[in-house]
Formats: structure tokens, C-alpha cells, sequence
């Protein structure tokens, strides 16, 4: 079946900002059973992709703000694509803001392309393909 216009679609990941980094790995695969797939960085420049379980993923960054957040520690949603080029250019089309153009980059080793555009009412969502033969 699939998504047409992404080629493949579906979620590839949620990110979320902490102030309580090791408390949030620590919730999330000790008590939700969500296992480590990539991490990098360090202080408030790391990062980790955790494992739901099917292959999506939670993606939580270091260096969140302490206190309560009133709309949560949500960043941005991340859709799979096999078109981040073009996807990014339909969106554009229909009037979102591109935010970051379509780009290669490197996350610990695995190649992937990636945009980032804003949504109808200012949500950011990420285009995410893994380029490379070992896939995020």
C-alpha cells in the first residue's frame, strides 16, 4: 500500500527537547521498553534515537529548559520519504514556509537527506530518507 506522494510514508520519528536527558532515556527503555538505536554528542548537544519497537522512533535532545511546558517538550514530527526533493517542493508549492532546504547529512555514521517546512498552523515537520545501506 503505502503514501504515493511521499513513496513510502509513515512516521520515522517524534522529537522531543529535555532538561532531564538520562531521566528520559532511562523512562523510556526501562519503562516502555523502547531500545537505543543511535546516540551522539555530548552535554546539551546530545542526542539518541530510541526504538518503539517498529522501527519508529523517538528522537530526544539534551538541553531543554527546566519548568513546565505548557504545549510539552514536543519539536518537531518526521516523515519517511523516498522523495525528500520533491515532497519539499509540493509543500512549498501550497504555501509552507521551508525552513530547511533539502540537504545530506551525516547522523552518526548513517548517511540520510532531510527538509524541514512548517505546517498550516506553525508545526515543523521533517522529511527524513536513509540514503545510505545502513538504514536509520
Amino acid at each position: 500500500m503505502g503514501n504515493s506522494v511521499l513513496q513510502g510514508g509513515g512516521f520515522h520519528h517524534v522529537a522531543i527537547r529535555v532538561y532531564d536527558f538520562e531521566a528520559t532515556v532511562s523512562f523510556y527503555t526501562e519503562v516502555l521498553g523502547f531500545t537505543i538505536r543511535h546516540q551522539w554528542g555530548e552535554a546539551d548537544g546530545r542526542g539518541i534515537m530510541l526504538d518503539t519497537g517498529d522501527g519508529n522512533y523517538l528522537e530526544v535532545f539534551a538541553g531543554g529548559k527546566e519548568g513546565p511546558k505548557p504545549e510539552g517538550a514536543f519539536l518537531h514530527l518526521a516523515l519517511r520519504t523516498e522523495d525528500v526533493d520533491g515532497v519539499t517542493e509540493r509543500a512549498r508549492a501550497a504555501g509552507a514556509e521551508v525552513t530547511v532546504e533539502p540537504k545530506n547529512i551525516d547522523i552518526n555514521g548513517i548517511p540520510v537527506r532531510l527538509s524541514f517546512f512548517k505546517g498550516p498552523d506553525g508545526e515543523l515537520i521533517e522529511l527524513f530518507q536513509s540514503t545510505g545501506d545502513n538504514k536509520l
